[in-house]
C-alpha cells in the first residue's frame, strides 16, 4: 500500500450505526460501531440526545440507520426487558480513561437486582477516597441499562443522578426486584 493509500484511509470517518428500540412503553436509542455497542440512550429522549453524544465523544464520526446491524443489541436489551436475561453477553466498544473503564468494570460486578453505593464502587476498585471521581466516571458511563449505573445509589440509600432519570433508573430497579428468582433478596 503506498504511503497515499494510508493517508486516505486515516481519512475515512469512522461509521456509527444506530436505531431505535420500540418495545410496550420503552422508547430509546441505542448505536454501535463495528467494534460493539457504544451507547445506549434515555427512556422516551429525542434524537438529538444520541446525535450529540456520538458527535462530542467521537469526533468526526457518521451516523448511519441499520437496523439490521443492530438486531443483536436489541435482541438482548428486549430480553432484559422482559425479564428474560440478567447478563448481557453482547460486545461493547469501551472509550473511555482508564479510571473509567475500571469503574464501568466495577459496575459490571453488581449482581442482578443488587445495589451498591458510590462508595462500595470506589472500594471495589481500591480508591476508597475517590468516591465524587467514581460518580463523574458513572455519569459517564454511555452504556445505561448494559453497564448498570442505575444499581448505583447513594450511599443512605436515596437514588441519586442517572443519565437516563431517575423515574427510568426506578423502573429499572423495581423491574430487576420484581423478577429475582423466589428467596433471593436484595
Amino acid at each position: 500500500m503506498t504511503t497515499t493509500d494510508n493517508r486516505n484511509k486515516d481519512l475515512a470517518q469512522p461509521t456509527i450505526y444506530w436505531t431505535q428500540i420500540n418495545h410496550h412503553l420503552w422508547q430509546f436509542y441505542i448505536a454501535a460501531s463495528s467494534n460493539g455497542l457504544c451507547y445506549v440512550g434515555s427512556q422516551g429522549q429525542p434524537f438529538a440526545e444520541m446525535e450529540t453524544w456520538i458527535h462530542t465523544r467521537r469526533t468526526g464520526s457518521v451516523l448511519v440507520e441499520d437496523k439490521q446491524k443492530l438486531e443483536p443489541y436489541a435482541e438482548q436489551l428486549i430480553q432484559y426487558l422482559q425479564g428474560e436475561r440478567q447478563q448481557f453477553t453482547i460486545a461493547h466498544d469501551f472509550q473511555g480513561t482508564p479510571f473509567q473503564l475500571q469503574v464501568w468494570q466495577a459496575l459490571l460486578q453488581i449482581p442482578y437486582g443488587q445495589t451498591w453505593s458510590y462508595s462500595d464502587i470506589a472500594k471495589h476498585i481500591g480508591r476508597p477516597a475517590a468516591v465524587r471521581a467514581v460518580g463523574a466516571a458513572i455519569g459517564a458511563n454511555p452504556f445505561l441499562i448494559t453497564i448498570p449505573c442505575h444499581r448505583v445509589i447513594g450511599k443512605g440509600g436515596a437514588l441519586t443522578g442517572y443519565r437516563g432519570g431517575l423515574d427510568m433508573k426506578t423502573t429499572l430497579l423495581d423491574l430487576e426486584k420484581e423478577l429475582l428468582p423466589v428467596g433471593k433478596t436484595i
